[in-house]
């Protein structure tokens, strides 16, 4: 999406035309990356349009905000409530993305960000679909190495962390495959330039631990939580290059990328070449939750009309 989306955006409590939404170019976040930020789905389903684990990403942003130690002005049942209504203005009744953003504002340029350091924060909507196209994806192993908790902290999601995975991508897709995975300092597997990574070895299910420079993902979450629902039994823990060689199944986890089957990794094919039955069984769950399919799960999920 290039081009506007919707009508209104929300902007420090306000809903402004798409085309008003406008900072002086002085902000620091623009010169510094200081802006922490999350992604959020809202599916339609047969009765409404539901939106996944709103309240956890809003509680996310809050948590990015601190580690960088400034503020985001906003309660999260505000941004919660905004979010609900930005839709409703917008008449959005499809699927859609949803992108809070916080930001240091006019700070100067000095690098001292500190609480009282002025910030913005806005949410922008727009509709979409899928982000990978297909069942499954091909994959190469990164030769940038994941950002790590000495040098920048990578369970914040911040603007500027994602330089790393811009590198990552623009390697993998100048090699011709449609995603990466980064190994972190000690050579362990990380996450994909934009999800976190699961792999089945003899039918039992394996993902990094928090440790290994990955995101606290809330689709990770998730997909922990419906495989144990399902018998699975998962372990988190450190990840070897080779093992993504011998695995029998491998799977990434986003919000954009929902929950996606690796079939090639590093021109080797994964299984059969073809999404593994862990994996199907695990998506299509995950497929009937945010529809509100799942009576369990509803507590995940917030209408918007």
């Amino acid at each position: 999406m290039k081009d506007k989306a919707v009508d209104l955006v929300w902007f420090d409590g306000q809903y402004l035309k798409w085309e008003e939404a406008k900072v002086p170019i002085f902000v620091h976040a623009l010169h510094y990356g200081t802006a922490v930020f999350e992604g959020i789905r809202a599916y339609s389903s047969d009765d409404n349009l539901y939106i996944f684990r709103l309240k956890d990403h809003m509680q996310r942003l809050h948590k990015s905000a601190n580690v960088y130690s400034f503020t985001t002005k906003f309660s999260v049942d505000e941004l919660c409530n905004a979010t609900v209504e930005l839709i409703r203005k917008n008449a959005i009744r499809e699927s859609c993305y949803i992108r809070p953003l916080t930001f240091v504002g006019l700070h100067g340029i000095d690098l001292n960000v500190t609480k009282n350091s002025p910030t913005h924060t806005t949410i922008i909507i727009f509709p979409f679909a899928k982000y990978f196209s297909g069942d499954g994806i091909s994959v190469c192993i990164s030769s940038w190495r994941r950002i790590d908790d000495d040098s920048m902290p990578p369970m914040a999601k911040a603007s500027g962390n994602y330089l790393n995975s811009v590198l990552a991508t623009q390697e993998c897709r100048r090699n011709g495959y449609d995603e990466s995975i980064l190994l972190d300092r000690s050579g362990c597997v990380s996450e994909a330039s934009g999800e976190n990574l699961f792999l089945v070895r003899d039918g039992k299910l394996h993902t990094p631990q928090l440790s290994d420079s990955i995101l606290d993902g809330i689709t990770r979450n998730t997909a922990i939580i419906i495989a144990k629902e399902l018998g699975y039994e998962v372990i988190e823990r450190p990840i070897s290059r080779t093992e993504l060689y011998l695995a029998e199944e491998i799977f990434l986890t986003g919000t954009a990328a929902e929950i996606i089957a690796i079939t090639r990794i590093d021109g080797n094919v994964v299984g059969d070449g073809k999404e593994g039955m862990l994996t199907k069984s695990i998506r299509e769950n995950y497929e009937r939750v945010v529809v509100g399919k799942s009576e369990k799960f509803m507590g995940w999920l917030t209408p918007a009309w």
